[in-house]
This record gives C-alpha cells, structure tokens and sequence, in this order.
C-alpha cells in the first residue's frame, strides 16, 4: 500500500485535523515524505468539479466537503443529526456507556468491527465525547453531559445494571487478550 493512499485512509477516518508528526507517526513515514505526499493530494483533490477536498488549518490537514456543495452536505448532516439512531450506534452508545471511558481499540474489539464513522456520527450529534490525556497519546470515549441529562440521570453508575456490566471480568480478559495479540503483531 503506498503512503499516499494510507494517508488518504487517515484523513478519511479522523474526525478531526491531523498533523504531520501524528501523519508520520501513524505511517511510520518520515515527516518530508508526509509532507510530499500531503502536496500531492492536496492538487489532485483541490481541484473544481471535485467533492472532496485537503484543507490545511495551521499545522494540520483535513478532508472537507467542497464548500460549492455546502448545501446539499448541510441539508444531508441536518436529516442525519435529527434522525434515529441505527442500530449500530445504538449499540456502540451503549458499549461507551457502561465500559467508558474505552479507546476506539476496546470499542472495536467488542463489536468487532470499525467504528469510525459511527463515533464521528455519534460526537457530532453531541452524544458521545473525546478524552484526551497526555500521559497517554490513544484517545477515550464517554458518553457526554448532555446524553446523561438526557437520560435523566446525574451520574453513570445510575445506569441499570451498572456496576455489573461495568465490570465484567469475561469482558476484561477478551480486552486484556486482544490488546496483547494486537501489541504482537505490530512488533
């Protein structure tokens, strides 16, 4: 896979600005070839006709909407931010709330599967929030302040059931288990 296409796949997911030091961390590319690639990409997509754009916002770059379809993006984030919830955030909202904080890792080793897009969607609707911490660079989920007024409730372990599923040991070993596999295939 080349670089401009992993860099391509970063932007895409992140819900919000990368920077090239995080960009060559994450590809394990050099912060130059980063930035010749973010070049690249930025004259392919900024182009008129395209859909996608790169944006450079400091020292960060993000995928953006072309703002010439400002209209039809706005009209389509209002219909999904007003919607139901699918099935599928229903249950990622429920795993970030009883085993949150959790890293987007954990998140997915219990669904099984990516949940990018579903927490993007989730923190835009003001749902779920990002911890960051800087004795630790992975970033956590919580669900928010206004989710937790919505449900009525003042603090999370009001939540049915929570002490138990909060803690549950079967879970704790799948989690621990899947964290090592993962640290030793990536050695």
């Amino acid at each position: 896979m080349s670089l401009k296409s992993q860099i391509e796949s970063l932007l895409f997911i992140s819900p919000r600005p990368l920077a090239v030091k995080r960009i060559a961390e994450l590809t394990g590319a050099k912060k130059d070839e980063v930035k010749k690639e973010l070049r690249v990409i930025k004259e392919e997509y900024n182009q008129p006709g395209k859909g996608i754009n790169l944006q450079k916002i400091g020292l960060k770059y993000q995928m953006v909407t072309n703002p010439e379809n400002s209209q039809i993006v706005s009209g389509f984030i209002k219909e999904e931010l007003t919607g139901e919830l699918t099935p599928a955030s229903l249950e990622t909202l429920t795993v970030i709330a009883y085993r949150g904080p959790i890293t987007k890792m954990e998140l997915e080793i219990i669904r099984g599967v990516n949940c990018s897009v579903i927490l993007r969607n989730l923190m835009m609707r003001g749902l779920v929030e990002e911890i960051k911490d800087k004795k630790n660079p992975v970033e956590k989920y919580r669900i928010s302040f206004d989710f937790m007024r919505h449900l009525g409730i003042a603090e999370i372990n009001q939540l049915p059931d929570y002490e138990k599923l909060n803690s549950n040991e079967a879970l704790e070993r799948l989690l621990n288990q899947e964290s090592e596999q993962k640290k030793t295939i990536s050695r």
